[in-house]
This record gives structure tokens, sequence and C-alpha cells, in this order.
């Protein structure tokens, strides 16, 4: 199956591509790296009547540290932030994800902005960009937005983006001289999504623990966070039970995923002390 014709323009500027979309009646569709949405529009799940295409707008693109923020541009691609210097000193959580998410192909053409704006709930950026406190940069018509990543993703595949808004970039805190992010998931396949994925960042203010492909959007455990905190790792456990409603599918029951979250937790803890035996 094909995507439904429509209509092409290539965006000379961020002002350049708003105007596009305001002209287009919410019938525009953004295209950056096109992993998801030409997908999704050759299986005409997606439509739009006009692709507004960003992928040359370079001043979206690269990794910069801005007094204690490091700021990724949306238009940075997957190996990009995988290979970037800056994301490996800050952002390792970012940087670990990479090798999980899909294969070569993808990862070179897919965009960080694509994907948090995709808000797939199986898929690993979303939940990095809640575990590491993130905040994520929108401009529209009425000008610049700044959302916190708790406040962004809402439903499956749904934001908290408008749709004459353009996602410009992601920033986060840079890391601290102790910090710790991990990262843990199981899947069948490399390549594959996540049965079950866990991020878990530590700081001096406490534990950060998101999971993803365990409900609708990805999740922020602030029970199991809690719990960790106070140094109880069974009642970390028992909180993040509590807290996820993970789906059956094809792939594995509710049931197994549940069960999955809680031994993705245990070795997240034990890295975090380092016990990897």
């Amino acid at each position: 199956m094909k995507a439904s014709a429509g209509g092409y323009a290539r965006a000379e500027s961020v002002g350049h591509a708003l105007d596009l979309l305001a002209g287009s009646d919410g019938q525009g569709r953004v295209l950056a790296g096109g992993q998801s949405l030409i997908a999704a529009m050759n299986m005409r799940l997606s439509f739009g009547d006009l692709l507004v295409d960003i992928s040359k707008l370079s001043e979206l693109s690269g990794v910069v540290v801005e007094g204690d923020t490091l700021r990724i541009g949306a238009l940075t691609r997957h190996a990009q932030v995988g290979a970037d210097p800056l994301a490996k000193t800050h952002a390792p959580l970012l940087t670990d994800a990479v090798s999980h998410i899909a294969h070569a192909a993808i990862r070179n053409r897919g965009t960080i902005g694509g994907a948090l704006a995709h808000a797939d709930p199986a898929a690993e950026f979303p939940a990095c960009a809640l575990a590491l406190g993130s905040t994520i940069h929108a401009e529209g018509p009425g000008g610049a937005r700044d959302i916190p990543a708790e406040d962004f993703f809402e439903d499956v595949f749904t934001t908290a983006l408008n749709e004459d808004e353009i996602l410009t970039a992601i920033s986060l805190p840079v890391a601290e001289e102790d910090e710790v992010q991990i990262l843990e998931e199981v899947a069948r396949r490399s390549g594959d999504y996540a049965l079950v994925g866990l991020c878990l960042v530590k700081r001096t203010a406490g534990h950060r623990v998101s999971l993803f492909s365990v409900g609708p959007k990805p999740i922020l455990a602030v029970g199991a966070m809690a719990a960790l905190d106070a140094g109880d790792l069974d009642t970390a456990l028992d909180a993040l039970s509590a807290e996820i409603d993970p789906p059956s599918d094809t792939q594995a029951s509710a049931a197994y995923r549940r069960h999955l979250a809680g031994v993705l937790l245990s070795r997240a803890v034990a890295r975090l002390k380092g016990d990897t035996a």
C-alpha cells in the first residue's frame, strides 16, 4: 500500500514552516526523518494534504551545552546523539538508548524530535526524556513554548504539541559529577520494540524511574522513586507494580510485562550499587 497523494513543500526556516502549517487548514504534517510518518502514511494510518519538510533546517540540529543545560536540536539524528561526546557525558541514557533503536538505517535517518513528537509508548527516547527531567521546546504562531516532559506525553501517539507547532529541541540538566543513568530493556530480538523497558537516573535530589511498553504512554513511576529514595527496594517493587497497567498482546501478557518491570528495576538497582554479578 502507498501513501495517498498530497502536497509537499520544503521549509526554508522555522518561520516559513509555521506559515506553511498555518496555511494547510490543519492538514499539514511535519516531515523530519520520516521513519515513522512515511510508514504510517503508507499504511493509510496518517493523512495530510501537505508535507512540510523541515529536514534541511540546520538550526534545528546539533548538541550544545548552555550553562547548566544540555540542548539537543530536534533534527539531530539518532546516530548523531549516540556518537556526540557532549551527549555521552551528560546524557549517557540517550546514547545507550540509541543502540536499542531498530536498525542502522533507522538510526541514520530518524531524529530525536521526530521520536518525541511521534510519542510511541514502546520507544526509548520518550521514556528517557521523562527520566532525565527534560523540557520539550516548541514554536508556533504564538511564539516559543517550553513543555516539561511530564506534561508532554498524553496518550498513544498523542502529545501536548499543537497541530500548528513544531518541536524544535529538547533540553535537560547537565549530569552531576556522581550521577548515574541506566537503561534496561527486554526484547525478543535485537532491533525489536521492547516488551518492557526501564530508565533509572540517580541524582543528588533522588531517583527518577520511567518505563516504556507498559501502557499508552511512557510512565514516570513516582511511587517507586520515593521508595528508592528511602532505600526500600521491596516497597519500590510493590509501588512499581501498582503504578503500571501493561497491555496484553501477541508478544506478551500483561502479567508477564508486570513481572519484567520488576525484574528490570531490580537489575537497574543492582547496577546502581555496582553489583552486576
